[in-house]
């Protein structure tokens, strides 16, 4: 994602203006730990530093120079000295891996320990680093240990819980925030997104400007809208569990959908509370339905039929919704 003159939103430059400073002062770690909510940006802020890192003829602002031999190759994606390790195509080379695995990691360790071969930096990056496997976080960590002057070894991560305690503690981090409301807003203007659906967007991403960007441009605000359409249908009995969970599950949203379900039925239960309603039976179970919405999110990853585990759940939501409130009332 990038925005304004610099190319970078304005909460990507603030991480950046810092890696860079610490980079000229000669104390950015060999480890580093790019961390903070996906969408933010964290790989186009690292892949920035390592373009600064492998030019060899810096302008007076300590950027690259964009056409030195480095900046050339590196542009070309055929830089030496520079890897990004992600997934890759499994055996059969029929669809991408859900985890990096530690052949992937011994080829990176072992480039690693050769000679730059441009006699400057040496750079890998790992995205997305919370999904190496527990074989290859161990010769991960091994490479984290022996760290060698002008090596780089950079993490990024949505989710660095997943990643082992000792590999953390090998890296400095750099975290990306949610920034201010009303910068996000003036951000989203910037990327063209119309002011009502900005706000829309960013209410419903919880004042998170790379997903309100993503759902704007992706279909992902009109997806919600009919999740919480289908939810309240079902509610009333107006359309079936089977033929919902099969819409859902008939593209590559389902995900999506669950999330937006997860996220609408907290919605609920929250407005239970600021209508000072008391109706905790029923505050209760959008919280169990909450945590099966994530679950079966979690179970679209295997392979357990998408449709038949969202009819699961979409059943237990009319269950749930259809049946009357406290004080007798069908909602």
């Amino acid at each position: 994602m990038s925005g304004g003159d610099s190319g970078f939103a304005p909460w990507q430059q603030r991480v950046y203006d810092q890696a860079a400073a610490a980079i000229d002062a000669g104390k950015l770690g060999h480890g580093l730990l790019f961390c903070g909510p996906a969408h933010l940006g964290k790989r186009a802020v690292a892949q920035r530093l390592a373009q600064r890192l492998l030019c060899t003829d810096r302008s007076g602002d300590g950027e690259a120079c964009m056409a030195c031999r480095g900046c050339r190759l590196y542009a070309a994606g055929t830089h030496p000295d520079y890897q990004l390790l992600s997934f890759v195509l499994n055996k059969e080379g029929t669809r991408l891996r859900t985890e990096i695995i530690i052949e992937q990691v011994r080829r990176l360790s072992e480039q690693m320990a050769l000679t730059a071969q441009y006699g400057g930096a040496q750079i890998a990056i790992i995205d997305p680093a919370d999904a190496v496997n527990h074989a290859a976080s161990n010769a991960l960590l091994k490479t984290l240990e022996e760290p060698v002057p002008g090596r780089y070894l950079w993490l990024v991560s949505a989710h660095p819980a997943r990643l082992s305690a000792t590999v953390r503690s090998r890296c400095q981090r750099l975290e990306f925030r949610l920034p201010p409301r009303e910068e996000s807003l003036q951000w989203l203007a910037l990327q063209k997104h119309p002011g009502a659906a900005a706000v829309e967007a960013l209410d419903a991403a919880h004042g998170h400007p790379g997903l309100a960007h993503d759902w704007l441009q992706h279909d992902g605000l009109r997806i919600r809208r009919e999740v919480a359409a289908d939810l309240a249908q079902l509610a009333r009995g107006d359309v079936g569990a089977v033929e919902t969970a099969q819409r859902w599950s008939a593209d590559e949203h389902a995900g999506l959908r669950l999330r937006h379900a997860a996220d609408l039925a907290v919605g609920e239960a929250a407005g239970i509370g600021r209508a000072g309603l008391t109706d905790p039976g029923r505050t209760r179970r959008l919280a169990a339905w909450f945590d099966l919405a994530n679950r079966t999110r979690d179970l679209l990853r295997t392979t357990v039929r998408a449709d038949l585990a969202i009819v699961e759940l979409l059943m237990a939501w009319r269950a749930d919704e259809g049946r009357p409130a406290a004080g007798g009332r069908k909602r």
